[in-house]
């Protein structure tokens, strides 16, 4: 297994994102994922990200992403949506990235005035003409698990019904350890995902609310998600997710922390090498 880090972290600071591509793999990081608006970044920014992390020799594994719109009440939006989903496959192939992670979004108005079934249904039609086209271009999509009341992605056992509709091996589940933490699902759930899993988020949190903590901040029963992630057969990159640094200036010693904390853990149950 890899440890990875999402490049979001350093957003907001004054360390700008090819010198975090630098500072990324001077903390010890084996990957990175990449968090990126299509429509507020160039193709020769691309490029230059790209560069840097060959530069570097550090993989790109991911590019993350959040489109709610492909489960919105307006046909247009949701064909526009679907539309920048095959323009973010498009970028994890240009990346050499193996998945596109995308972050789905909820039943809106709490699921009453639109039938839940509705926006369902939905998300399987997307996922599916998604999921095809990111097949016919060798990368996967994954789903992200959320934790809130109410995601569509919400739990294992929505997930694993959500992959069933889809019914492609190229669509798979991103399993985030704090997210399965926020719903206490015991580790031992996680390999209903078996063979499912194409992504892992690591972060920790108070067990209450989303956190995205450094790993040994809160309660987040992350070696046990760990070690059942690898008895699900999970062999990829577990990359570190941070909420935005409390201390901006201070964001190399938040992320070292990260690091070292995950770190430990992968190397004590002999997932790291």
């Amino acid at each position: 297994m890899k440890l990875g880090l999402i490049n979001s972290v350093w957003f907001g600071t004054k360390i700008n994102t090819l010198e975090a591509v630098h500072k990324t793999r001077e903390i010890g990081f084996d990957t990175i994922d990449v968090f990126t608006d299509l429509a507020d970044s160039t193709p020769l920014q691309h490029r230059q990200l790209k560069e840097a992390c060959d530069d570097e020799g550090l993989p790109i594994i991911s590019v993350a992403t959040a489109l709610p719109g492909l489960i919105e009440f307006n046909k247009p939006v949701r064909e526009f949506t679907l539309g920048l989903l095959r323009k973010y496959t498009d970028l994890a192939c240009y990346l050499e990235a193996r998945n596109v992670e995308v972050a789905l979004g909820e039943y809106i108005w709490e699921g009453q005035a639109l039938p839940p079934a509705t926006q369902w249904t939905w998300a399987v039609e997307a996922f599916k003409a998604g999921g095809e086209y990111a097949a016919s271009q060798g990368i996967e999509i994954c789903l992200e698990m959320e934790p809130f009341q109410y995601s569509v992605t919400r739990g294992v056992e929505k997930m694993v019904e959500l992959l069933d509709a889809i019914d492609n091996p190229a669509v798979k589940a991103n399993v985030d350890c704090s997210h399965l933490y926020l719903l206490r699902t015991p580790a031992r759930d996680i390999l209903e995902l078996q063979g499912r899993i194409g992504h892992v988020h690591l972060s920790d949190c108070d067990g209450v609310r989303h956190g995205d903590l450094p790993p040994g901040r809160g309660s987040t029963p992350l070696k046990e998600y760990l070690k059942t992630l690898n008895d699900a057969g999970f062999n990829g990159s577990a990359s570190i997710e941070l909420e935005y640094s409390p201390d901006p200036d201070n964001v190399v010693s938040w992320v070292t922390e990260a690091y070292v904390e995950a770190d430990k853990i992968m190397k004590s149950l002999k997932l790291r090498a």
